[in-house]
């Protein structure tokens, strides 16, 4: 076998897509190109074809392996992008036929997300996702893995350089992992530190390039990166805000999610996507817009099924203002709402989100006109950081009325922490709706005579007996003197 060093780099690229009729969920070849743009790749030539089934040496036949080989040469390009996940084996032969390096689609991504990693944590899970992925690669695909080491001492039958890089590169993912669990402990302790506080968690989550950077900007009125690329951003974000009607809230930006995510890449991250598994509730963020909205919801769906996600989801139809779409709720049942349609990018229906958001997290909302107390201050303090309060006013003995807006338990536990009674502030039939609604069973029994036992029935019997007699003699002892004078 010929053997050649692979270059060291390069972006002049051909790219190549096969449509293989025993695939039934084939890659876009669209979503490819935007995935080469994004790694900065020159795209030179396109190289496409059909096959019923890969062929088992070069995926693409010997014939097309050896045209994209002539395209090499003529275009002198330093890499060939295949829009399909190659096995070790098939790149390595492809290889040796056109003479550069040869990349599949989990390894462009894989580059993707080094270019895009930033802190330290994202470079932990993009290097430990690259060597899992470079384990299954070490062999024959550089000449001098295969040189024994040399030198005084040193000769003889010895372990082969790949063996050496091999045992150093399983070292390195150990450590990483080390790491990487310390990560996990630091966010388990911030996440409990929330919980404790109850602040609640919404992770925004959703197809790449689907907008959810852009509307994290909207939501927080920051200036977070955000471009029409895909994996614009890949370290995950927290901020936190107060949001109208349900409080002071962390809100997060994760990762963006493509179809065929590379399973190193879940595996690697799931530092990260443990902040959507313990999320309060999830924003599925939508490109309204695309030809292929259906594909990315399910390409979303398969990874969280992947962490075994159970989060309540509610989906934001972004990109409206392409659309013509009006901003509006839709709702699955009277009270939860399941989907709600938006322009994060012309601030249309931040509105209408901020409404489903407070009704999925406190509930139905009811309009409630509340009489303060004079001594209610911070309770009415509480009513303004919700956002909550609709009209305000006085009655005729000075108290100030206020029209408010919230879910009924809401209201209910609010009043509680503030030691005030719902018959107080609120008229009767209004108050009646924060009582609690007592089961059959939780009603209480009508209360009974005591039941005797026999003996206790007889002794009550003698009693009464003996307590008449005496009433008797009393009867007559009176009556006596009164006949006496009537002689």
């Amino acid at each position: 076998m010929d053997y050649f060093e692979r270059h060291e780099g390069g972006e002049r690229a051909i790219i190549v897509h096969l449509d293989i009729r025993q695939i039934q969920d084939p890659d876009d070849l669209n979503e490819f190109e935007l995935l080469a743009d994004s790694a900065g790749a020159d795209r030179l030539a396109l190289v496409t074809g059909s096959r019923l089934k890969p062929d088992a040496k070069f995926f693409v036949g010997s014939g097309k392996a050896e045209e994209i080989a002539e395209l090499v040469r003529e275009h002198d390009a330093d890499i060939v992008l295949f829009n399909h996940s190659l096995s070790p084996s098939q790149e390595r032969n492809i290889e040796s036929v056109v003479k550069c390096r040869v990349l599949d689609r989990t390894g462009l991504i894989l580059d993707i997300f080094a270019q895009r990693a930033r802190t330290y944590e994202g470079k932990l899970q993009v290097e430990l996702a690259q060597l899992n992925h470079l384990s299954t690669r070490l062999v024959r695909g550089w000449t001098h893995l295969e040189r024994q080491k040399g030198g005084i001492g040193l000769r003889g039958p010895g372990e082969t350089q790949l063996e050496t890089d091999r045992r150093l590169l399983q070292t390195r993912v150990n450590q990483l992992k080390n790491k990487l669990e310390k990560v996990r402990q630091t966010r388990a302790q911030g996440r409990a530190r929330r919980q404790k506080s109850d602040v609640p968690t919404i992770s925004l989550v959703g197809y790449t390039n689907a907008g959810k950077s852009t509307l994290f900007n909207r939501l927080v009125d920051e200036n977070i990166y955000a471009a029409d690329k895909l994996f614009a951003t890949l370290d995950p974000t927290l901020r936190r805000l107060d949001w109208q009607g349900v409080g002071r809230v962390v809100l997060v930006d994760t990762v963006g999610f493509v179809r065929h995510l590379p399973h190193e890449l879940v595996e690697s991250f799931h530092a990260t996507l443990e902040e959507t598994l313990e999320a309060d509730l999830l924003l599925h963020v939508i490109d309204s817009s695309s030809e292929d909205m259906h594909e990315q919801i399910q390409a979303v769906k398969d990874v969280l099924a992947e962490i075994d996600n159970d989060v309540p989801v509610l989906n934001v139809y972004n990109k409206i203002d392409l659309t013509d779409e009006p901003a509006h709720i839709g709702y699955a049942s009277e009270g939860q709402p399941n989907r709600v349609y938006v322009s994060s990018r012309q601030n249309l229906g931040m509105e209408e989100l901020s409404l489903a958001v407070q009704q999925l997290l406190t509930g139905t909302l009811t309009t409630f006109d509340v009489t303060l107390p004079y001594d209610a201050g911070h309770f009415k303090n509480t009513l303004y950081e919700l956002g909550v309060i609709l009209e305000e006013s006085y009655d005729d003995t000075g108290h100030e009325c206020l029209a408010i807006r919230l879910p009924s338990d809401r209201l209910r536990q609010l009043l509680g922490q503030a030691d005030l009674d719902p018959l107080d502030v609120l008229p009767l039939a209004q108050a009646t709706l924060l009582m609690p609604i007592l089961e059959e069973f939780e009603q209480p029994d009508e209360v009974a005579e005591p039941s005797m036992t026999e003996a206790e029935e007889k002794a009550f019997d003698e009693f009464d007996a003996l307590n008449s007699a005496t009433t008797g003699l009393e009867d007559s002892a009176v009556e006596t003197p009164n006949s006496d004078s009537h002689r």
